[in-house]
């Protein structure tokens, strides 16, 4: 996704010049695409001069939503995801807590841009609301 936004929007990248770009396994870039593009992120066109480009501006793609498309819902824990049951539910004195945490990691995720990430000076320049003491 950074090699995307460091390029004009709506620019078109193969597979395989994303795999060569980035170092990482054309089977990988495949299956990488293919989920950003199923989850709307990426939009691809066929055809020898095809390849994928951002659906939208890197600065409202969040890393929340990179990271459930690649990864599925942001939880820490099996007690926090949607239908998760763990059998120490019952006695475990921190499973409240749990979601308290899962929700502060997925808003800082939300708040985060990819256009932030890819500069990072940008990313050290924004205000930072402190929590409470």
């Amino acid at each position: 996704m950074s090699r995307f936004a460091a390029l004009a929007e709506a620019t078109l990248l193969s597979t395989s010049e994303l795999a060569r770009d980035t170092g990482v396994s054309p089977p990988m870039v495949n299956k990488t695409a293919k989920l950003l593009a199923r989850s709307g992120l990426l939009v691809s066109q066929r055809g020898v001069q095809g390849g994928y480009a951002l659906s939208k501006s890197s600065r409202t793609i969040t890393l929340a939503e990179i990271i459930a498309a690649v990864d599925g819902p942001i939880e820490l824990t099996e007690c926090t995801q949607a239908g998760g049951v763990c059998e120490l539910a019952g006695q475990c004195p921190t499973r409240p807590n749990w979601n308290l945490v899962s929700e502060a990691i997925r808003q800082s995720l939300e708040s985060i841009t990819l256009f932030e990430m890819t500069h990072p000076l940008f990313l050290k320049a924004r205000p930072r609301e402190k929590g409470p003491s």
